[in-house]
């Protein structure tokens, strides 16, 4: 369907892509992967024609058509949403132009009726009259109201632009449909329904994301990025990692026969073949991984972050309580009369319908916002670690990234010990040296990781932790919340990450608050019987 013949590119003297060959083939779903900076982005751009390789070509089967997820999000500003949508399909919409502007004319002749029939012909070929009411159901099943179709643009949030640009590259079934971070800004909801979606796109999906609930769900095969090179896996995206990981731990035991070696393997696929037949693509996916060669499954080069939550000191039973506590915005309450007794060990998923809810009620908690009424109560032994979801404030000096990490050390620590944190998250040599005020979003937040490392907290309250990482430091954020034996208040988007830290559900209504002591995924079974 698409392909890449000896496409390579190049920056100075960092290379990029080296001669990658690829296919990617109708009916298969494609998650791009790879550290930051690794090119996914830049895949997809070259993919989709927006940049050019040094060397090779893109090819794309005759009479195609590709969309791609647009990331200018002002580029349509003074379009009516609903016409934005379906402009993702030109060919449809210019015809749809001509028609119009051929009927528009004043001095309408016979020879303009003969070509308004053949245009009429492919208006109808291209399934035209439906165009407008798909186009509506796009945009109904990404959360946008049918009351805003017909605004313009200009007139939406930043988080609505993306949803409708989404249905735009949604729009018209293309051939091709190249996403780059789809579940950006979506809640859970829209994400389920975007999930679903292309779980009944039949044709070829390339796609880039950190969520890793959502590669596992609509993904067929992994392209990972690695050392200027793509190489195809089949299977999803906890495939991928859990084989690569099995991979490593073998080629670690070197004097491990070769047989032992190949039954682990086969087992491995077979135990996980079973788990496929439970999904959504039980039957697909099953296929798949019967098919899939032993000697396919290679170990990753991938460096993990190794991110260790450790307590200074345990804690006693009194963890947090707080009574009545509420917080109003703008005279509407966010959160009400919440009472709350946080046990030793729990593990607390905090959601809500609205983001900024959660945001103040952890920003009560550490105040930095006064609560409305109610109050709060930490225990004596208790001490928090906090990683706010906006963190510019922390990175304001020119300090460089040992002495910015060492300010929040207990009395002076040597130079050793510092970088040893740093070290951990990644940053070591001459990367330490930088200026805390250039770092980018997930380096900062990086920083902000070894921070709390540092410290030592028993108890942690996390505010969309996941933002800005890579799929490899998510990954060990998430096992390191796993094994912490302290108490944990979190927020996140990132389905995977909630599911399996979380041991309760804390969801807080601007009437009160619901909270439920099981897992993510149960909580959204109840709530969904609920609102059945």
């Amino acid at each position: 369907m698409i392909s890449t013949q000896n496409v390579s590119l190049q920056y100075g003297k960092r290379v990029l892509f080296d001669e990658v060959n690829i296919n990617f083939t109708s009916g298969n779903c494609y998650g791009v992967i790879g550290a930051n900076g690794a090119g996914k982005s830049t895949f997809l751009k070259i993919l989709s024609g927006e940049i050019s390789p040094n060397s090779g070509s893109v090819k794309l089967e005759p009479e195609k058509r590709m969309a791609v997820l647009k990331q200018n999000h002002f580029e349509y500003d003074d379009v009516e949403v609903l016409n934005t949508v379906i402009m993702g399909h030109k060919e449809l919409w210019d015809l749809m132009q001509e028609k119009d502007a051929l009927y528009a004319k004043p001095d309408f002749s016979e020879e303009d009726g003969l070509k308004a029939s053949d245009l009429e012909a492919k208006f109808a070929d291209m399934d035209g009259w439906n165009a407008e009411s798909d186009a509506a159901a796009l945009l109904s099943g990404l959360g946008i109201k049918e009351l805003d179709h017909y605004k313009k643009l200009s007139e939406l949030g930043g988080n609505e632009k993306v949803r409708v640009l989404l249905a735009q590259a949604l729009f018209g079934n293309p051939d091709v449909l190249i996403l780059d971070e789809p579940t950006n800004d979506l809640d859970i909801q829209t994400i389920t329904w975007l999930e679903n979606y292309l779980l009944d796109f039949q044709n070829t999906l390339i796609v880039v994301s950190h969520d890793r609930h959502f590669l596992d769900t609509v993904c067929t095969h992994v392209a990972d990025i690695d050392f200027g090179a793509i190489k195809l896996y089949t299977g999803n995206y906890t495939f991928w990692y859990e084989s690569s990981q099995l991979a490593i731990s073998q080629r670690s035991a070197a004097n491990k026969k070769a047989e032992e070696k190949k039954k682990e393997l086969q087992e491995f696929i077979a135990r996980f073949s079973a788990n496929a037949s439970k999904s959504k693509q039980a039957t697909s996916r099953r296929k798949l991984l019967d098919k899939i060669n032993i000697e396919d499954i290679q170990p990753s080069n991938r460096k993990y972050p190794a991110i260790i939550f450790s307590q200074n000191r345990t804690a006693g039973d009194q963890i947090l309580e707080t009574s009545k506590l509420s917080y109003e915005h703008n005279g509407i309450h966010l959160f009400k009369d919440v009472d709350l007794f946080v046990n030793r060990g729990d593990k607390i998923a905090v959601v809500s319908d609205e983001g900024l809810t959660v945001t103040r009620f952890f920003q009560v908690l550490m105040c930095e916002q006064q609560a409305s009424s109610g109050s709060f109560k930490f225990g004596q032994t208790i001490t928090t670690g906090y990683l706010p979801n906006e963190n510019d404030q922390y990175f304001q000096s020119d300090d460089n990234l040992i002495d910015w990490l060492r300010q929040y050390s207990d009395g002076e620590k040597d130079e050793v010990y510092i970088r040893g944190f740093l070290g951990k998250m990644l940053f070591s040599g001459q990367e330490t040296l930088k200026k805390c005020n250039v770092l980018s979003g997930g380096e900062k937040v990086r920083c902000m990781i070894s921070r709390i490392m540092l410290q030592g907290a028993n108890l942690l309250i996390l505010d969309e932790p996941t933002n800005h990482l890579d799929l490899e430091s998510i990954t060990a954020f998430n096992n390191s919340l796993m094994d912490f034996p302290g108490t944990v208040l979190f927020t996140s988007h990132d389905h995977t990450f909630t599911q399996t830290i979380a041991n309760r559900v804390l969801e807080l209504r601007p009437d009160g608050f619901l909270d439920t002591l099981s897992t993510y995924d149960e909580y959204l079974e109840k709530k969904e019987m609920i609102n059945a």
